[in-house]
């Protein structure tokens, strides 16, 4: 997966009973590939979104 991936190629690939205007929907694992973790920029700021051997999401700063 390339460091920086256009949305449409994260989303779910399953159809979704969420109305559009509710946001993208996008698939945590494909988000952190391999590594379970993947790197986020938002306004500069760099987060850390983890997902852990239980399963769980967790985004850290």
């Amino acid at each position: 997966m390339n460091a920086i991936a256009r949305p449409r190629d994260l989303r779910h690939h399953a159809a979704s009973a969420v109305p559009d205007e509710a946001g993208p929907i996008y698939d945590a694992r494909l988000l952190v590939g391999e590594n379970a973790t993947a790197r986020i920029v938002l306004d500069g700021k760099v987060y850390t979104l983890r997902i852990t051997k239980a399963g769980k999401l967790i985004l850290t700063k």
